[in-house]
Formats: structure tokens, C-alpha cells, sequence
């Protein structure tokens, strides 16, 4: 617990370093919001006819200061839970940001957990029964599911189960306001098939993950003093080999849910799902810089999040971290 303060220290470093990487990365983009946000007709005539009122407009959205003061300006309502103005959609950020959140939660809460669970055990049981042809059976199809981009799943389950045989939806998410049941299933099943490729895509990671880790635990001494004892296989393995090859796993998977639209934003992008992913596409395109700068602080703030959990899970599974003497 020594190791606390530090850390703190490291986060709060971290999390004003990619703060102000994330201003000058959007801020530094060719192309001029009002463009998107006018119309290049519009801000033709603007620029050639009204030149006074295209200033106005600058200074209206805070473009017209040298960057450095837009920086400091952005740090300081940015500190203070304002994200500003959204261009593109008319609202505040965070009201946009925290409406695409939800959906993208939605989708990619059960998924990480499900795919947690499943390489876990897997990945576990594979390790273990190394040599096998079960494990050469399961390792290749699971190296095959991760190599593959998830977005190339997820044109694959398009064309097969939604354009083919017509089991799923195209795309969409149907009733979005859940005003009963009839909404409830009908999102439902248009979540069916990104929901699957996004456990598939991550059963496979987190399976290469825990096999290779219990592989490695095997080899240390106490295994063996187990086996020894007469223990049963199951004994043996989810009582020791699995706690002990259990912190990659959870670093894994607190990162998948640091980084929330990560995998999942090629995939809401192919199955028009409204998450935070494609939220971060249409403001690229629309050159919305206060509304990319929000949802690039809600991502960085997820995985600092997300980082500082693995860490507490790490000194509740591990003894030595939480005495100081394994560094996490």
C-alpha cells in the first residue's frame, strides 16, 4: 500500500500528459470547423462577402486566440467537468458524450465479461492439457479469431446471418427509448451479432492470454509439490495455477474496459451501432474539435480508471503487491 502515493502521482502525470496530447492531436488537423460546420458555400460567402461576421463566429467558438490560450482555456473548463459546446450536434458534450456512452456500455459491458469468463476457463483448461489435440484444436481456431480484424468479423456475420439467411438485422438498433417490451427485443436482437463478434474477437485474446500464463506457472515449483499430494487435476489447477496466472488476465480486461471504443468502434461503425465509437467517426469527419476533445478526456479518464482497478485487484490476488515486494 506504500506504493499508493506514488502511483497517484504517475496517473495524475499520465492523465495531463495525453490531456494536453489530445488538444494538439485534434487542434492541429487540416481543415477549418466552420467549414464543416456552415457548408463550404456558405463560408465562402461568409469569408468573401461578410468577413466581420465569420470573426464573429470565431470568437463565438473560441477559435480566433493563439492555440496556446485555446490550450489553457480547454485545461481550465476541462478540469472542471465543462467539455463546451458541440458544433456538429447543437449540445453540450457531455450530454452527447454520456447519450452515445450508454450505448456503447450497452454492448461492450457484457461482452468483455462474457469473454473474460470464457478465455479465462478456456485458456486455463488448454494450458493445463498442453500437447493435446483438443488444445491444438481450440489454439488454432482462437489464434485464427483473433488475427482476423473484428470489423472483418463483423462484415462476415453480415453477409452470412443477416444478408444471406435473414436472421438479423442489417444494422440499426431499433427502439432506442425501450417504451416496453416490443423495443427491449427489438434491440435486443440487433445487438445479436456485434455483441458476438466482440466476445469472439475477445475470448481469443483473453484465451491466448491465460493459456501462455498458466503454461509459465506450471514450471514453478509448488505445482509440483501439489501433484505430489495426491490432489485432483481440478484441485490443483483452479486452486493454485488459476489465482496465480490470474493478474494478466485481469489486466486484459481492465484495459478492455478502459478502452471503450477501441475494438468496438470499427464494429458499432459496421453495424450502425450509435455508441461512442461511431460518436468519435462523425465528429472527425464534422471537425468538431470540442466534442472530439470530450470524448478523447472520457476515453483517457477509462483507462487511468481501468488501470487503477487492475491494480487493486492485483494486491487482492496477489500478497506480494500488496506488501510492497512485487511491482505491478
Amino acid at each position: 500500500m506504500n506504493q499508493l502515493p506514488a502511483k497517484f502521482g504517475q496517473y495524475l502525470l499520465t492523465f495531463i500528459s495525453i490531456l494536453s496530447l489530445n488538444f494538439f492531436l485534434v487542434h492541429l488537423m487540416p481543415g477549418d470547423p466552420l467549414v464543416h460546420l456552415l457548408g463550404e458555400e456558405n463560408y465562402l460567402y461568409l469569408h468573401t462577402q461578410r468577413p466581420q461576421a465569420l470573426e464573429a463566429l470565431k470568437a463565438k467558438y473560441g477559435l480566433n486566440s493563439p492555440l496556446y490560450k485555446q490550450y489553457l482555456r480547454y485545461l481550465a473548463t476541462t478540469l472542471r467537468g465543462d467539455l463546451g459546446w458541440s458544433y456538429h450536434y447543437g449540445q453540450p458534450v457531455l450530454r452527447v458524450i454520456l447519450f452515445r456512452l450508454k450505448w456503447t456500455l450497452v454492448l461492450l459491458v457484457p461482452s468483455i465479461l462474457i469473454a473474460g469468463l470464457l478465455g479465462g476457463v478456456l485458456g486455463a483448461l488448454a494450458g493445463w492439457k498442453r500437447g493435446q489435440k483438443i488444445e491444438s484444436l481450440f489454439t488454432s481456431g482462437f489464434l485464427f479469431l483473433y488475427a482476423v480484424p473484428s470489423y472483418c468479423l463483423g462484415l462476415l456475420s453480415l453477409m452470412i446471418f443477416a444478408f444471406y439467411a435473414d436472421l438479423f438485422p442489417l444494422g440499426g438498433m431499433g427502439e432506442q427509448s425501450f417504451p416496453g417490451s416490443i423495443g427491449l427485443l427489438d434491440t435486443l436482437r440487433h445487438m445479436c451479432l456485434p455483441l458476438a463478434v466482440l466476445i469472439l474477437h475477445n475470448t481469443a485474446y483473453n484465451y491466448i492470454i491465460m493459456r501462455n500464463a498458466v503454461r509459465e506457472v506450471l514450471q514453478e515449483d509448488y505445482v509440483l509439490t501439489a501433484i505430489s499430494k495426491g490432489l485432483k487435476e481440478r484441485q490443483v489447477l483452479f486452486g493454485h495455477v488459476f489465482k496465480s496466472a490470474l493478474p494478466p488476465l485481469i489486466t486484459v480486461v481492465a484495459l478492455d474496459l478502459g478502452f471503450i471504443a477501441g475494438g468496438a468502434l470499427l464494429v458499432e461503425i459496421v453495424f450502425s451501432w450509435q455508441g461512442i465509437g461511431t460518436l468519435i467517426y462523425d465528429a472527425l469527419l464534422s471537425r468538431d474539435y470540442p466534442l472530439l476533445s470530450g470524448s478523447f478526456f472520457v476515453l483517457t479518464a477509462c483507462v487511468i480508471l481501468a488501470n487503477a482497478l487492475a491494480d487493486l485487484f492485483y494486491a487482492i490476488v496477489d500478497p506480494r503487491v500488496r506488501d510492497g515486494v512485487a511491482i505491478v
